[in-house]
């Protein structure tokens, strides 16, 4: 993740990490990106069953049963284990997870473990009684998934009515007093729609919004036509920026961060370097913290049926099973290759790839996306093909 409000608005400051002594289970979420354990936050995809039909989702949701999901009781001693190795947060997703009768008492458990339980939702199952059971719960976050306002999203969710719906579902978890937020997936499908989430943001006193660049992965990976081009990601971001900063210009200090691409966090800094070079100073010490991609190291995937995987884009590799070993095990077993590669990959990538060998900031994005590099190259180590770093700008022809 990078904070767009955190580094470009100056919301938060280097000390501000560095007063937790960047410790996981210390630092509060909006912080959690600057930790320097990096234990995972673990995404548990509790069940594959949705309600829609999303072009982009990774998971091949469907609206069936599905037999093979983790029980109950299975999933209360994943949740003892990854409290025990340390993990802070536990964000239960799916599929749609709030079909499964029992989120409110896995959620509750992993409080209970002292986890913080967030969940990410399409939103629209939230009615005023389940608002009512995740408020009780005490949950650190909801996030609502729109891919755009009222036509787009509900073309992209594949489901009329959709966008009133998840609109509804947030309404009633801000009328309990639960901090939400909007997901939402650039694409060149509903990139357009997005000065009108920012005005529904201002409009509705959204907290905070993640907006994800798109992810050649489950029917996502149909999707890679649909992906920006390199300018129009530039672009793209300094629309974010320039909405984020009128907003905090307005006294709405929302926060926006972005997801999934972390050539972001140097073209911030490049763009500070002009408007405010002290800042950027400040900024370029938060990205050396941030440490940058944090597949298979900082954030982990559990599938429905207890697959590890390196993150919830990794569905086609799995280190193993909860049912027959323990997450930690499982995570720490760098007998893999893959996952050994994964926690060590400056070298891997160093020899395969051609602009990240040459790249300066390659301590601060960490390599960016390796299922994306691996979907266009067919090489896990090649470059992220949505890089949209110039030339000049990695410093293609300096000296390290």
């Amino acid at each position: 993740m990078i904070g767009i409000s955190k580094l470009y608005c100056g919301t938060v400051e280097p000390s501000d990490a560095l007063r937790y002594g960047r410790d996981s289970k210390k630092l509060p979420s909006h912080l959690l990106q600057f930790s320097k354990d990096k234990k995972p936050v673990v995404v548990w995809n509790m069940t594959r069953r949705c309600n829609l039909k999303c072009v982009h989702c990774y998971a091949h949701a469907k609206d069936i049963e599905f037999q093979n999901e983790l029980t109950t009781e299975q999933g209360k001693e994943l949740i003892d284990d990854l409290a025990e190795f340390g993990a802070p947060v536990i964000l239960f997703s799916g599929g749609e997870p709030t079909i499964r009768k029992d989120l409110p008492e896995l959620a509750d458990y992993a409080r209970s473990k002292g986890m913080r339980a967030v969940i990410s939702t399409n939103g629209t199952l939230i009615d005023e009684k389940m608002a009512k059971v995740l408020k009780d719960i005490g949950l650190s976050y909801v996030g609502i998934s729109l891919d755009g306002v009222r036509e787009t999203n509900d073309k992209f969710r594949g489901m009329p009515g959709a966008y009133d719906a998840a609109l509804s579902g947030l309404r009633n978890c801000q009328r309990e007093g639960i901090k939400v937020g909007l997901r939402f997936t650039i694409n060149k499908k509903n990139v357009a729609d997005i000065p009108a989430i920012f005005d529904l943001i201002e409009e509705e006193k959204i907290p905070r919004v993640c907006f994800y660049h798109l992810v050649y992965a489950g029917r996502g990976s149909k999707l890679v036509e649909e992906d920006l081009t390199h300018e129009e990601s530039r672009k793209t971001l300094d629309l974010i920026m320039d909405r984020t900063k009128e907003l905090h210009e307005k006294g709405m200090p929302l926060e926006v961060l972005t997801v999934d691409n972390h050539c972001d966090g140097p073209y911030v800094y490049f763009r500070l370097l002009k408007e405010n070079p002290e800042r950027a100073k400040d900024v370029y010490d938060l990205l050396m913290m941030n440490q940058g991609n944090s597949t298979g190291i900082g954030i982990g995937c559990v599938s429905w049926d207890g697959s590890v995987h390196a993150d919830q884009f990794w569905r086609h590799y799995s280190f193993g099973n909860v049912k027959e070993r323990k997450f930690s095990e499982i995570w720490t077993d760098t007998s893999n290759e893959l996952m050994a590669g994964l926690k060590n990959r400056k070298p891997l990538i160093k020899a395969n790839a051609d602009r990240c060998a040459k790249c300066k900031w390659f301590d601060i994005c960490n390599g960016n996306f390796r299922v994306r590099a691996e979907a266009v190259y067919d090489n896990v180590w090649a470059d992220d093909p949505a890089c949209y770093l110039t030339k000049e700008e990695i410093g293609y022809s300096e000296e390290k």
